[in-house]
């Protein structure tokens, strides 16, 4: 499966998403779920060994790229991530939609959707619980998405150990987060862009304003910047096997600029679209939702920082700057 197949099918199928209804309603997810599972989509990260078809993993992050640049209503990133565990447990991959819970404690995207439940547990494993709508408690991000507690006691399943680093899990769901916000502050300068051109304030368009300008300029810059720093993190998606520590932070710097790009864009498109932006009939709101969800899922931009910082600091002072170029080396 070529690179331009793979965004051809993507784009073709989520392409057929109307903006803004089909993003806000998750009931919708049912054909589109089965469109993308039937294209092999939450498969993507595997191998052809462990069931998938083996693709170099920026092909592979390039589904959920173009489902986010869409809005798309639905738990790509969840079950590709829990394949991808399953994966390193040994395990086959799953049928339907999935979702991880990182600790009982934390609330799970997609949860009450999910047919199957990767549990990651202290020791270094993981279980596969099946769960049942009692388990949880709903409860929706500001995306509108469900995002949902653990309310039942889980049934007790075989543990089985994982051959990764302790943190590389949320390392991997902080890339897959990393994607989708790169995908989607495409979208919102896209739309922004063409707002500004053909909305006519006091006898000329919008984007003849020196403001308008400077907004669209500084959001390209972080768009491009966001779009950079998830590539190169899909890039470094081996590293996890080999080099965990260097994929952890790659994972992790990747979340912190995509998060930053993503307030940014979300915030600056507002003020380029005005009140128009928040009515329901607009398809910028539920992209710059999904946004402000994201930032804040799989670790903030102010935890993943703390963390990257501990690793560069670990040394000597006199190589930090020498360990942040190996960083992008290894990446590449």
């Amino acid at each position: 499966m070529t690179s331009d197949l793979i965004e051809d099918t993507a784009q073709r199928l989520f392409s057929r998403l109307s903006l803004p209804a089909t993003a806000q309603d998750t009931a919708s997810a049912g054909p589109v779920w089965q469109a993308a599972e039937e294209a092999g989509f939450p498969l993507a990260l595997l191998s052809e060994a462990e069931g998938g078809f083996g693709l170099e993993p920026v092909d592979a992050m390039t589904p959920l790229l173009i489902a986010a640049r869409h809005a798309a209503a639905l738990p790509l990133a969840e079950t590709m991530l829990a394949n991808w565990l399953l994966a390193r447990a040994g395990l086959p991959p799953v049928e339907g939609p999935a979702a991880v819970s990182f600790a009982p404690d934390t609330p799970v995207a997609w949860g009450r959707l999910a047919q199957s439940l990767i549990v990651l547990d202290q020791t270094a494993g993981l279980r596969v619980v099946l769960p049942t709508r009692d388990f949880w408690t709903p409860g929706r991000s500001i995306a509108g998405e469900p995002l949902d507690s653990i309310s039942a006691p889980l049934p007790e399943t075989k543990s089985h150990d994982l051959s990764l680093h302790p943190l590389a899990p949320q390392a991997m769901a902080a890339l897959l987060r990393a994607q989708q916000m790169a995908g989607a502050v495409q979208s919102v300068l896209a739309l922004s862009l063409r707002y500004a051109n053909e909305r006519v304030q006091f006898g000329r368009t919008l984007a003849k304003f020196q403001a308008i300008q400077h907004y669209l300029s500084v959001m390209a810059a972080e768009t491009a910047a966001a779009g950079a720093a998830a590539q190169m993190a899909a890039a470094a998606t081996p590293l996890a096997d080999s080099k965990p520590e260097t994929f952890i932070a790659l994972a992790g710097a990747a979340k912190i600029r995509t998060g930053e790009a993503a307030s940014k864009v979300a915030e600056l498109a507002h003020q380029v679209n005005g009140a128009i932006g928040f009515s329901h009939e607009y398809a910028l709101h539920p992209l710059t939702r999904r946004l402000w969800s994201w930032r804040d899922l799989d670790g903030r931009e102010c935890d993943w920082a703390r963390r990257l910082g501990a690793t560069l600091r670990s040394g000597s002072p006199g190589e930090i700057w020498p360990r942040i170029t190996a960083l992008q080396s290894e990446a590449l």
